[in-house]
């Protein structure tokens, strides 16, 4: 059987762009048992609760809900188990510089299959206040308002 090339996205954290700045992004790799990647090759997976934690030298990814395995027996998995991610230590030691400070945190983003194997795009972000949400907002309605309107003249100088 030939591998599959690319990306195939498996599930992704839109809440977190809306409740996070994002200022830095890293791909990781996961460390996963059979019947996790089973559910993942599914697309069964919820990243809603999910977070990072950096102890001793190492990234776990906790709070992730990968469902159990429909086919699985007693091997199966726990569904919200931690999950050991892959980094290079120079980026584990960057997340754990930049991680201490006030209102930092590392979030993952998008779950996905690139060239077969399992990775997380993880965010270190900082918290929004909710006067920045509707800030955030207010500008993405405009912003969209204001291509209606620039379309709805071409629509017009066309006909």
């Amino acid at each position: 059987m030939a591998k599959e090339k690319g990306r195939k996205l498996i599930a992704q954290n839109k809440k977190a762009r809306h409740d996070y700045l994002i200022i830095d992004t890293y791909e990781a790799g996961l460390v996963l048992t059979g019947t996790e990647v089973k559910s993942l090759r599914q697309g069964r997976a919820s990243l809603v609760d999910g977070f990072v934690q950096l102890d001793g030298h190492e990234a776990w990814l906790y709070n992730v809900h990968v469902p159990e395995y429909s086919q699985g027996t007693w091997t199966n998995h726990s569904a919200r188990r931690k999950r050991k991610l892959l980094l290079h230590r120079e980026e584990i030691d960057k997340l754990e510089s930049k991680s201490q400070e006030t209102g930092h945190t590392i979030v993952p983003l998008s779950l996905y299959f690139k060239d077969g194997r399992a990775k997380i795009e993880i965010a270190l972000a900082k918290g929004k206040k909710e006067y920045d949400k509707r800030q955030t907002l207010r500008e993405k309605q405009d912003r969209r308002e204001a291509e209606r309107a620039m379309s709805a003249v071409r629509r017009k100088q066309r006909a």
